[in-house]
């Protein structure tokens, strides 16, 4: 049963990165351009501070969707959120194409 459960997770966080959005072009583009980077908590950020204000919102944006799926995920397989997070950031980060930006223990780094 444990490794149904997995399984089911993987599945449920493989499902929610491969469902785009209306912003999921915008995100490959800043993503591209060096703007954001995906995180080891399972969301993104801005890999530098002066990054224009609407990636920003952007990234505040897709974190929020985000967050709310996760927690569906994790509310609907009985498991924690912090599970859900690091199984999608394992994913996102396994996605991040070479020269992408990835923040290990608060250091960027490119792929």
């Amino acid at each position: 049963m444990p490794m149904v459960a997995a399984m089911m997770r993987c599945l449920l966080v493989t499902l929610l990165l491969a469902a785009g959005g209306a912003w999921a072009a915008d995100l490959d583009q800043a993503k591209r351009d060096g703007l954001v980077g995906e995180t080891l908590e399972g969301y993104l950020d801005v890999v530098d501070a002066a990054a224009p204000a609407d990636v920003k919102v952007l990234v505040e944006e897709v974190n929020a969707k985000r967050r709310a799926e996760y927690e569906r995920i994790a509310a609907a397989n009985g498991i924690d959120i912090e599970e859900v997070e690091a199984l999608a950031a394992k994913k996102a980060i396994d996605k991040t194409r070479p020269g992408g930006w990835i923040r290990v223990n608060g250091t960027w780094r490119q792929k």
